[in-house]
């Protein structure tokens, strides 16, 4: 059974959805907004001016799949403790990720050779997620 993570943008689910769409070819599985949920969220669970924020999506990234919500939409996401992984075909597709996941983050570790790896690089992108590109070697 996978391991599917979960990402809570607090806010900025739509935003990171269409970067990643951008920066990383990802596509939406599925999506759906807290109004068009099929039953009422319980009150207080939804803040107010929320309801057409994203209660729950699913992109494909890389060939994994990666869920992600607003969560309670407070505009301030926290990505502690974990980082993705993107497994890179070759050096350009890993300078190309990783140039696009850092427009706008901030390089952990510059792109480059290993002693494990062709290339591997870390950084956290606009949102604060990190990442991991690995052309293996």
């Amino acid at each position: 059974m996978p391991v599917t993570p979960y990402l809570f943008f607090d806010g900025r689910c739509e935003e990171a959805i269409e970067f990643y769409k951008k920066a990383l070819g990802a596509e939406v599985g599925m999506m759906m907004r807290f109004n068009e949920s099929p039953e009422k969220p319980p009150p207080g669970m939804v803040p107010p001016g929320s309801e057409n924020k994203i209660m729950h999506a699913c992109i494909r990234i890389n060939g994994a799949d990666v869920m992600a919500s607003d969560g309670n939409a407070k505009g301030k996401p926290k990505f502690e403790g974990f980082s993705l992984t993107l497994n890179a075909n070759d050096e350009a597709a890993a300078d190309r990720m990783f140039a696009a996941l850092a427009d706008g983050g901030q390089v952990q570790m510059p792109l480059g050779k290993t002693f494990f790896a062709k290339r591997f690089g870390m950084v956290a992108d606009r949102f604060g997620v990190g990442w991991m590109i690995i052309v293996e070697a």
